[in-house]
């Protein structure tokens, strides 16, 4: 196997991989965690460059989503969780609304679960059951 299919294994790099959400998101749910985290652990997260990290947190920090404060030799951030999303299909929301989604840890697949079925006998159009005259 070659480094380009690891990689697209992986879920982290390649052609054919792709998520849902951006890297900027991915920032935000690590900082979210652990403000406290450094770049280099974050990066590890996301699987992009410390360098593409910091642009990133520096654009986060700009939109007004994070502040950035200094704790002896390293960086403390804080995320604004008020802060509406900045897409028009998604201004309705809030930073706090996505994060709580991706960081949450009790499972969602029940919420998406289909209804159980009913097992009333079913309706003829004039409402009696069927079989019955």
């Amino acid at each position: 196997m070659s480094i380009k299919d690891e990689q697209s294994d992986s879920g982290r790099r390649g052609s054919n991989s792709w998520t849902f959400l951006s890297n900027h998101a991915h920032v935000l749910v690590c900082i979210a965690r652990d403000p406290d985290q450094r770049l280099r652990d974050i990066a590890d997260q996301v699987g992009i460059t410390e360098r593409a990290i910091q642009r990133i947190l520096s654009d986060l920090v700009e939109a007004g989503c994070l502040s950035r404060s200094r704790s002896g030799r390293r960086n403390r951030y804080q995320v604004f969780p008020r802060r509406p999303l900045r897409h028009p299909l998604e201004s309705h929301q809030s930073l706090g609304a996505l994060l709580s989604l991706l960081i949450d840890e009790s499972p969602a697949d029940d919420k998406l679960s289909p209804p159980a079925r009913s097992t009333s006998p079913k309706r003829n159009r004039q409402g009696s059951a069927k079989g019955k005259a």
